[in-house]
C-alpha cells in the first residue's frame, strides 16, 4: 500500500509499505498533491523495469537503492540495509508490491 501524507513543512510525500507494514520505499517532498500522485504512478510503472533501480553502498558499508523515472530523476529511496542481499530483497519487494498497491491518504 502507498501512504500519501503531508509533512510538517507542508510538502506531500508517499511511502510504499510491504504487507508486514514495513516501509520499503519513500519519496521526496512534492509541493503539489498532484505531483505526488504522479510520483506514485511513476513508481508503479518503473518498478517493473530492473534497470530503473540503482543499488548503492554507503561510506559506512550499508546498502540502499533508488528507483528512477524514465527521465532519470529519483522517485523513491529505500531504507538502509546491513548487506547487499537485503537491499536486493528490498528491490524485489518494491517490484512485487508497487504495481497493484492501493493509495491511502494518512495523517503524518
Amino acid at each position: 500500500m502507498f501512504e500519501m501524507y503531508q509533512d510538517k513543512a507542508g510538502e506531500f510525500r508517499f511511502r510504499l509499505k510491504a504487507n508486514n507494514g514495513q516501509n520499503i520505499l519513500a519519496s521526496q517532498g512534492y509541493s503539489q498533491k498532484a505531483n505526488c500522485q504522479n510520483g506514485i504512478e511513476s513508481v508503479k510503472k518503473n518498478s517493473q523495469d530492473p534497470s530503473m533501480f540503482e543499488l548503492k553502498q554507503s561510506d559506512s558499508g550499508k546498502w540502499m537503492f533508488n528507483l528512477k523515472a524514465s527521465n532519470g530523476q529519483v522517485v523513491g529511496t529505500s531504507q538502509m540495509y546491513e548487506n547487499e542481499s537485503g537491499a536486493k530483497n528490498g528491490i524485489q519487494s518494491v517490484a512485487n508490491h508497487a504495481p497493484n498497491a492501493t493509495v491511502k491518504e494518512v495523517e503524518n
